[in-house]
């Protein structure tokens, strides 16, 4: 049927698709910061198959995660909206059930779909089996809610409501069943769409195969100049398990991308790795994600399709979002994107073509925060852009942030009142404003968003959702 131009239908959705439409496969790390690779520069770092497969990919490298924590990024990859669309602005919230999602859209245009790994959308509990209704259209399915105990990590497999267990450190036998789904369906006229979402280098930092841990010492490891004196001792062992996580899901990789390549489909795969979100790691004197620095809204975001791009790669400085990537993918694919995609199809820039964001800037949003951002902590909501240059944020009270990126790569001076900087705070806020309109986000208080999308009175005291049914 994919041997000539055909047409799929379904509910709310009508799709053309050119014969033979490229298989798909989409790699989230989670909590993996931009800068924590070879090819970026980082000093301590062994990533050799990221390295290879960036020389060979497009290379954004101004990725941002819009609201860099868990849920939201994973919904917005997914539908292609902002968080303030989706209503998924905290952890262990629901994706609407009804949303049209990529891999609903892409099974409605002739693919198979499969997930594999950590969903964070399911909104009922993070170790509760996940009805077919909530998995937006996944078909083979070997997934757990969310867990970071990478080496005793369950999962449910199909309709099978038996917790089962990974044999062993999780990424590895996650990505062995990733490499068998390819081998299979590379046999078969059908494209398909695979999404493989590791949990690590998420923490807990101290639980890699002890192969990795062992390449890592914390008193070598050279840190970022922004990291507090009086964190340094912390930074250095947090880091070196982040890295051994870092190392093994470099391997994983490798053998991810060599199976493409054994089953003869390298050529026509689109292959994206990305992270929902970075990690501070005691960067500014903060931890995780969240906040605005770019430690935590950084993301790498690398394309592989050698069939469209050659395999020369090269890089792109335009800050690509978190909702852009459904719509990207979707360009590459040759299908119509729905109505409801609110990011940017990059697609035809990445062939040369125009730039679909000429402000070059990307929205970057706290609606509201919680957990390791709690206003104990100094979180506060905000909103703000990352330009190619400056990082610019608001909180309530007015501006709040700017740096300039170019001349202090690592944010350590903040210029928001700097008169010298008073005709880029002016531009940078009027960029913000068009931003804002466009998302429709008027940006109010976080009890305003709390009641529209039906959280209030359900949070914890630190803001979060409950975590168990």
């Amino acid at each position: 049927m994919l041997g000539s131009i055909a047409f799929f239908f379904a509910a709310g959705l009508g799709f053309q698709v050119e014969a033979r439409s490229p298989n798909v496969v989409i790699v989230v790390a989670d909590q993996w910061r931009a800068q924590a690779f070879g090819y970026a520069g980082d000093p301590n770092v062994k990533t050799p198959n990221f390295d290879r497969f960036e020389r060979e990919s497009i290379d954004f490298t101004h990725a941002v995660s819009g609201m860099p924590v868990c849920s939201p990024f994973r919904a917005s990859l997914l539908t292609g909206q902002r968080a303030t669309t989706h209503g998924i602005f905290l952890n262990d919230a629901q994706l609407d059930p009804k949303a049209i999602t990529l891999a609903k859209v892409l099974r409605n245009a002739g693919y198979d779909t499969a997930m594999i790994g950590k969903w964070h959308l399911n909104g009922l509990g993070r170790l509760t089996y996940i009805p077919k209704d909530n998995r937006q259209g996944f078909d083979y399915w070997k997934v757990m809610e969310c867990t970071h105990d990478y080496n005793h990590s369950l999962y449910y497999a199909d309709d099978d409501r038996t917790q089962k267990l990974w044999d062993g450190y999780d990424a590895f036998a996650q990505t062995k069943d990733a490499q068998a789904y390819i081998t299979e369906h590379a046999k078969s006229d059908r494209p398909f769409v695979l999404c493989l979402w590791w949990g690590p280098p998420h923490n807990p930092y101290n639980t890699a195969p002890p192969e990795y841990k062992a390449m890592y010492d914390p008193a070598t490891m050279q840190l970022r100049p922004n990291v507090p004196k009086a964190m340094e001792m912390q930074a250095r062992k947090d880091l070196a398990g982040y890295y051994a996580h870092c190392s093994a899901l470099d391997h994983a990789f490798g053998d991810l991308w060599q199976s493409l390549h054994d089953s003869g489909v390298e050529d026509d795969t689109v292959v994206i790795f990305a992270s929902d979100h970075g990690d501070m790691l005691h960067s500014n004197g903060f931890v995780r994600k969240q906040k605005p620095w770019d430690e935590s809204i950084r993301i790498p975001m690398l394309c592989h399709y050698p069939k469209a791009f050659g395999s020369d790669g090269k890089k792109l400085d335009v800050p690509i979002s978190s909702e852009d990537i459904l719509p990207t993918l979707l360009g590459l694919c040759g299908v119509s994107i729905p109505k409801t995609v609110e990011g940017l199809d990059y697609s035809g820039h990445m062939k040369g073509g125009e730039n679909p964001n000429p402000d070059n800037a990307a929205l970057i949003e706290c609606v509201a925060p919680f957990g390791e951002w709690t206003r104990a902590m100094g979180g506060k909501e905000m909103r703000g852009v990352r330009t190619i240059r400056y990082t610019y944020v608001r909180d309530l009270k007015g501006p709040w942030l700017l740096y300039d990126n170019e001349s202090d790569p690592y944010q350590m001076k903040n210029r928001i009142d700097d008169p010298a900087m008073a005709d880029a705070r002016k531009q940078l806020d009027e960029i913000l404003q068009k931003k804002l309109a466009a998302a429709k986000d008027e940006f109010k208080p976080a009890a305003y968003y709390l009641e529209k999308f039906g959280y209030a009175g359900k949070v914890n005291k630190n803001g979060t959702l409950p975590t168990t049914p």
